[in-house]
């Protein structure tokens, strides 16, 4: 009887090496639903991104804003005189039409500021202007007076506007610059750099003492 009872103990107990089998295989399948949860997480995040990155092109296919439009209508000269060494006194006056091309959108400016070169040496300080909205198709007209007495230019500046004037037309260039930003509804942009440069042929002789005819067509370049 006491063997047949240690046999019966020994077939009944447990053995030793599946005991570690069983408690890995509950500890996998306990880790499997851990693993779901995050798939299930990374998958949202990224269909949220997707989502997000469609709105944002369809707002820009819709409000895509357009760089201003910029055209010198007019241009006056009152003062343009030498004195050595040399050194120019200037009075001009540019009328430069900025149009906002957008139906959606408008632009709002600041930090603008306009000048005049001659052959790439500046000829009037740069003149501060005030910030300026342009609601959507929107048209407006700066005319500000440019100029300066006893600017130092070089040799070249000087001999060119002479010889000019004796040709009877001269070629300058205003300059607009500073920064603008766009506006659709709630919705703005961040400040972006701004630079306009026309080219203005017109008429220049001894007589020219105010508004002078242009001679070709002013279309500005513009950079944002």
């Amino acid at each position: 009887m006491g063997e047949g009872e240690a046999k019966s103990d020994h077939k009944n107990a447990p053995s030793a090496s599946s005991t570690p089998e069983s408690s890995y295989s509950k500890d996998s399948e306990g880790g499997g639903g851990g693993g779901d949860a995050l798939r299930a997480i990374c998958g949202a995040i990224v269909t949220i991104l997707v989502l997000l990155g469609i709105i944002a092109l369809i707002l820009w296919l819709v409000y895509r804003p357009h760089k201003p439009r910029l055209t010198v209508v007019g241009a006056a000269i009152y003062d343009l005189n030498f004195t050595t060494p040399p050194l120019i006194s200037t009075s001009v006056q540019f009328s430069v039409m900025a149009r906002n091309p957008n139906r959606r959108v408008s632009i709002r400016y600041d930090k603008l500021s306009m000048y005049v070169t001659y052959r790439d040496q500046i000829i009037t300080p740069p003149l501060p202007l005030p910030p300026l909205r342009m609601g959507h198709k929107s048209t407006v007209v700066i005319a500000p007076v440019l100029g300066g007495d006893g600017i130092s230019v070089s040799p070249e500046v000087a001999n060119g506007l002479k010889s000019d004037e004796a040709n009877g037309a001269v070629m300058m260039r205003v300059v607009v610059l500073g920064r603008l930003r766009w506006k659709a509804g709630a919705i703005k942009t961040g400040r972006y750099g701004f630079y306009a440069t026309c080219d203005v042929w017109m008429r220049f002789d001894r007589s020219s003492n105010g508004q002078v005819p242009l001679l070709a067509p002013s279309t500005c370049k513009v950079d944002v």
